[in-house]
């Protein structure tokens, strides 16, 4: 296929231009990242996006694979000698994969099968002379009888119209066109089925929602698919899809049986077999699999989306924080880092183990804060993380210190602390001691600190372990390398796991810089990282732009800048009559340039207005500012929630069916997509995202099953008891409101979903 052919699919397919089209591909075939190509060459691709990138990558890889499977299916077939002109066209228009497969299905290297019997036995001229008989009265049996021969097993002629039957199923089957028909049919008409396995009607199990469950196939919400399919491999769930059979055995008919035949009975019941016995249950195989992708694919995206907001949380900011990894039996973990994320001590308290041990734990605590000069505190929200918020804040205000107390999601921070990186990082420390550096971290930087955990692990997914673990982690992987290089990375702090993900540097690269760094110290210009050994000139243009270096010799090395373009704006300098020093950040000076006198064959206004942009701001961050989140210090666990109480949280997943919010009490409470907002709302990713502050009320508190509902619409909510768990009334508005989701019993929600929500 050429780069013209492929130019012109994508087109077909994306509605994007083929002049971009084309340029972005060689771009990308040329080695060019993703991040680069959507920043740095914005006039070749005419402005495309970083999604629109990634799409047309994808496209390219998946026709490459089709190219390489097309000629391999070509060989195969010439070598059969069965390759004839037609075929050869229809196998060179395929543009699925789908598609080119029913093609080469005839032609495919198959196990012996009744079909395949019945040629050996010498019935496939019966077969043909049956499908093309148009003579009205000859008898089907005595059209039978010359292909008797008992020597080969054909002992009478209903045998050889067996296998006659047999051998035109496998043509029916085997054709495209009939495989299409089938499978459009089954996808449109489709019900998937689910019913409990045997032995398993009547057992209780998280799964009973779907002992007897019917939806269409091709609605089907992905968390449900999942969930019934994680019940099939739980043994707990038998699963199938209910097929139009009528409609399509009519529908096979009508283009099988000529209406001149005059054995279309004999024929209809062919169909009929070869539906049954092989249609039906190859297409059922595609269709779960292909329900199956379509579900993994809005998991993965739920995911990612999730992923991308956690990792672009407001950063502290370059502060000495202590860290805090909470614990009750064996004490809590203190450890102190500085303002660029270095360890500097650790301690452990026992502070909730007796009174003697109280004062001690205090006295620790301020001879951290007071001796490395701490400005901030990081809690870990995990067990004892209330108790010790109380404990930290009561510390201070005795000793008469104001320091932000910030309580810091700890998912993953186990998983961390016992990795390879960690075990670089702090070979001699103990794995809770490392936990709370990494506390600290987060809250310094969440996404240099994220970066070095699995994002399986972060706790932000949905039926994670239940998707395709390759699609799940390239598109984890792209939305790291998003994040990394949308933010920029500083050369001088990065770790080598951060530096992985930066446009052009890979795992081995990153570690040569980390031992470059610490072999020559601190990178004083960019242009040093040439001498980085196998720090080539393709990786520094794919890289340079997105690496920072405070304090730089160059003033521009601090910003997004591209290399490439410093003399570009060293000559904007020069033209406005100041130094290069005095341009950067002189808002007047800067809007007051005129774009057009500095177009070129290889910049445009796209670029220039970057350029300007960047220099108005140098080296910005653009995260939002970091905004800290108080839980009510009269709220600690569940049962002093009530019903209709007002209270702060932080989202922490977002799923199909709602959002999961942390309220300070161990337990994250649920915000059903019914109780999002006063309006429907199709995908709650449209009102709320990972890391968002939001204020909520309890709707519905379940002490047995520690099973919290929370709503954050308006109107009241009027109590019940005393958080007995009942499910309140709510007062109706009189103004009018757009209709609602019905759904909004939590324990529904959560069987349904089969989301098992995440305990601290």
């Amino acid at each position: 296929m050429t780069t013209f052919n492929l130019a012109q699919i994508l087109f077909e397919e994306t509605g994007l231009q083929q002049s971009r089209i084309k340029a972005t591909v060689e771009l990308l075939e040329a080695g060019a990242t993703v991040p680069f190509v959507a920043r740095y060459r914005k006039e070749v691709t005419g402005e495309l996006d970083e999604v629109q990138i990634r799409q047309l990558q994808e496209r390219l890889i998946y026709f490459k694979e089709l190219q390489e499977r097309r000629l391999a299916i070509l060989k195969s077939v010439e070598d059969q000698g069965k390759l004839t002109p037609e075929l050869r066209g229809k196998i060179d228009a395929c543009r699925q994969k789908t598609e080119l497969e029913d093609l080469y299905l005839p032609y495919k290297p198959k196990r012996r099968t009744k079909a395949t019997i019945a040629r050996e036995r010498g019935l496939e001229p019966l077969a043909q002379l049956l499908l093309q008989a148009t003579e009205v009265g000859q008898d089907i049996e005595f059209l039978a009888l010359p292909f008797i021969n008992p020597e080969l097993e054909v002992s009478d002629a209903a045998s050889a119209l067996e296998g006659a039957g047999h051998i035109l199923a496998e043509q029916f089957a085997e054709a495209a066109e009939n495989r299409a028909l089938v499978r459009e049919l089954t996808w449109q008409q489709g019900v998937f089925c689910s019913q409990p396995a045997r032995g398993k009607v009547g057992t209780v199990s998280k799964f009973e929602m779907y002992y007897d469950f019917r939806e269409p196939l091709k609605v089907i919400p992905s968390h449900r698919m999942l969930a019934m399919r994680r019940g099939e491999k739980e043994d707990v769930l038998r699963l199938s899809i209910e097929a139009p059979e009528e409609e399509i055995l009519a529908r096979l008919g009508h283009v099988l049986v000529p209406a001149s035949n005059p054995h279309h009975d004999w024929l209809r019941q062919v169909i009929v077999d070869a539906y049954h016995r092989l249609l039906a249950p190859s297409i059922e195989v595609e269709l779960r699999l292909q329900a199956k992708k379509s579900a993994d694919e809005e998991a993965i995206r739920v995911f990612a989306e999730n992923l991308r907001n956690l990792l672009l949380a407001a950063p502290a900011g370059s502060f000495r924080v202590l860290g805090v990894d909470p614990g009750l039996r064996t004490g809590s973990k203190l450890a102190v880092v500085d303002q660029t994320g270095r360890f500097l001590e650790h301690v452990t308290i026992y502070p909730h183990t007796g009174k003697g041990r109280v004062e001690e734990a205090q006295q620790n605590v301020l001879r951290l804060i007071d001796s490395h000069q701490v400005e901030m505190v990081a809690i870990g929200n995990g067990t004892a993380g209330r108790e010790m918020d109380q404990f930290i804040r009561q510390c201070l205000k005795q000793a008469g210190k104001k320091l932000p107390v910030v309580m810091v999601s700890e998912a993953g921070a186990s998983v961390y602390s016992a990795s390879d990186i960690a075990r670089e990082e702090f070979p001699d420390l103990d794995l809770t001691v490392r936990g709370a550096i990494s506390i600290a971290r987060r809250l310094q930087d969440p996404l240099a600190e994220l970066v070095k955990v699995d994002p399986k692990s972060i706790g932000v997914g949905q039926y994670q372990h239940d998707v395709s673990q390759t699609a799940l982690k390239k598109s984890l992987d792209e939305v790291v390398e998003s994040c990394v290089n949308y933010v920029g990375v500083d050369l001088n702090t990065a770790s080598w796991a951060l530096l992985g993900f930066v446009s052009g540097i890979s795992d081995s690269l990153a570690k040569a810089i980390i031992t470059y760094r610490n072999e020559n110290g601190m990178f004083r210009q960019r242009k040093d990282l040439l001498n980085v050994p196998r720090f080539g000139k393709k990786a520094f243009e794919q890289a340079a732009g997105f690496l920072r270096i405070r304090d730089a010799e160059h003033i521009l090395d601090n910003t997004a800048v591209h290399p490439e373009r410093y003399k570009l704006v060293e000559q904007m300098a020069s033209d406005t009559g100041v130094g290069l020093q005095k341009l950067v950040a002189e808002t007047t000076l800067l809007d007051a340039i005129d774009l057009n006198n500095y177009l070129a064959a290889d910049v445009g206004l796209p670029t220039l207005r970057d350029i300007i942009a960047e220099l108005k701001k140098p080296g910005r961050d653009p995260r939002e500012t970091f905004v800290s989140t108080s839980f009510r210090e009269d709220v600690m666990e569940v049962t002093d929630l009530k019903v209709g109480m007002s209270l702060n949280g932080v989202v922490t997943n977002v799923a199909a069916f709602g959002a999961f919010v942390d309220i300070g009490v161990h337990q994250d409470g649920l915000v059903h997509i019914s109780q999002l907002a006063d309006r429907f709302v199709k995908d709650p990713n449209d009102v709320v995202k990972v890391g968002q502050q939001v204020q909520v009320r309890v709707l519905e508190v379940d002490l047995q099953r520690k099973r919290i509902g929370l709503t954050m619409r308006s109107g009241d909510v009027k109590p019940q008891g005393k958080g007995d768990g009942k499910t309140p009334e709510r007062i109706a508005k009189p103004k009018k409101v757009q209709p609602q989701n019905t759904r909004t019993d939590l324990a529904a929600a959560l069987e349904k979903s089969g989301f098992r929500v995440k305990k601290k």
